[in-house]
Parts: structure tokens; sequence; C-alpha cells
């Protein structure tokens, strides 16, 4: 049974990467991997999130124990992801004063421009897939979405 489950761009080619070494380390099954670029998924039905929202930084749930039914944002849910696949030793290091505070800068200046540094903004804005015109095989407009860069 899955503990946690991670809401990711499957789109994004750096995240993507890292989710095949996540799930690579996953022996257990205890991460359910979410892809919110995939057609068939609703942000507002699946998480009550906007797919804007899902987009502007990495998102996950608590699934089991303490907290079940939870929504992390941010570096936390790498903590849990590594922590569910065997890492740890190595999340404890993520908390200590300095280096928390640290990642969770580095990781607001990603997520801010993650889209263009991947490749997937023009002209200024960015356009994100919607889960009708993904099936479609096109996207939104970008004056229709704008996400901060």
């Amino acid at each position: 049974m899955a503990l946690f489950e991670v809401f990711f761009d499957g789109d994004c080619p750096l995240c993507a990467r890292e989710i095949a070494f996540l799930r690579r380390l996953d022996r257990r099954s205890n991460v359910r991997f979410t892809d919110i670029a995939n057609a068939s998924f609703d942000g507002e039905r699946d998480v009550g999130k906007s797919q804007e929202e899902l987009m502007a930084h990495i998102h996950g749930r608590i699934l089991a124990g303490q907290g079940a039914g939870t929504l992390v944002e941010g570096v936390e849910v790498f903590r849990r992801l590594y922590s569910a696949v065997g890492l740890g030793p190595l999340v404890a290091l993520t908390r200590l004063p300095g280096i928390s505070q640290l990642l969770d800068w580095a990781y607001g200046v990603f997520a801010k421009n993650r889209l263009s540094w991947t490749g997937r903004c023009a002209d200024g804005a960015c356009a994100l897939p919607s889960a009708q015109a993904a099936a479609a095989g096109s996207t939104i407009d970008s004056a229709s979405i704008r996400l901060p860069r």
C-alpha cells in the first residue's frame, strides 16, 4: 500500500528524470506517482486544486498513518518521497537549520523558473496543457494562463 502520493509534471524533463530515479528506488511501492500532465488528470476533482496551483510548485498527499489525506507542498514533498524510498538519513540533513532554508529558497527559484528553463515559455508567457486540450494534442493559448517566470 502506498504511503505517499506525489503530483508531478510529466512534461517537465527534469521532473521526469527525478521521478524515474524515485520509481527505481521505490521497491516497496510506498509511493503513488500521479502525472498532472496526463490528459485524464483533473486537479479540481482529484486533489481539490487547480491545474495552475499544481503547476506552480510540487504537491504531495499523505496516504497512510498520521495526517492521512493531508496535502504537502514544496521541499517537504521531496523529504516525504525520499523517506518513503529509504533515504531517511539524507532527509534528516535537509532539516538542519540553514540547510532547510537554503533548500526552500533554491526550490522556490526552480519552481518559479522551471517552465522557462525547460523550454515551455514563449514571448514571456508559459502555456499549460489542459486535460481537454492535451487529449486533443494542443495547449491552452498562452494568454489564457500565465504563470510567474
